[in-house]
């Protein structure tokens, strides 16, 4: 239910002579429409299950702490934006500094809560099993509704790199607003193993 990565759905694309510029904007509207998307199919999907409620609340708190930083950042390009071209090295490390934080942060809590003694290695087995499938899946759908459209090679790459992905950095803080806190890990751990999946995939492509 999440939206694409951005990072990587571009860095992809640019190494496999996709369109960037394509990649560029289809990442970042889709984590963009993802903000409200996700909680929206969170209620429509997982609420029968007794797991989430969605409340406008929660949907203030992510739009709170994924869309403001966004905007923020775009209205503050011509102030900061010298300064973070020429510290693009010190900006990448804070950028995947974060990212690690906020995944260790919560799969650190899902370890103390007792993740592994809720999840077996059949049940981690069959997990990466299902995000493989899924994911070689969605990767065939794309490439092929691309040639069915007539894309272009390059567009068609940023169909299958952006199409495929799922967005950890994005993923995670939206857990943690609308999953209780005993199961945010439960909930993490297939996007972390499907994310893992992705790039490996992607990265062999």
């Amino acid at each position: 239910l999440l939206p694409s990565t951005v990072q990587s759905s571009i860095a992809f694309t640019a190494m496999a002579r996709g369109n960037v510029a394509a990649a560029v904007c289809s990442a970042s509207f889709s984590n963009l429409v993802g903000i409200f998307a996700t909680p929206l199919l969170v209620a429509l999907l997982m609420t029968s299950t007794g797991a989430t409620s969605v409340s406008w609340g929660a949907v203030q708190t992510i739009v709170f702490q994924l869309l403001l930083p966004f905007v923020a950042g775009h209205l503050l390009r011509p102030i900061v934006g010298g300064f973070v071209t020429r510290h693009k090295a010190l900006v990448t490390a804070v950028d995947r500094g974060s990212i690690l934080m906020v995944v260790y942060t919560a799969f650190g809590a899902a370890v103390l809560e007792g993740l592994w003694s809720r999840v077996s290695s059949a049940d981690l087995l069959v997990i990466a099993s299902v995000c493989a499938t899924v994911l070689t899946i969605v990767m065939t759908v794309t490439w092929h509704a691309g040639r069915a459209l007539r894309f272009s090679r390059e567009d068609r790459i940023v169909l299958l790199f952006c199409g495929s992905k799922k967005s950890l950095a994005s993923g995670v803080p939206m857990a943690g607003v609308l999953f209780p806190a005993a199961g945010v890990g439960l909930v993490i751990l297939p996007l972390m193993l499907f994310h893992q999946l992705q790039l490996i995939v992607c990265a062999v492509l």
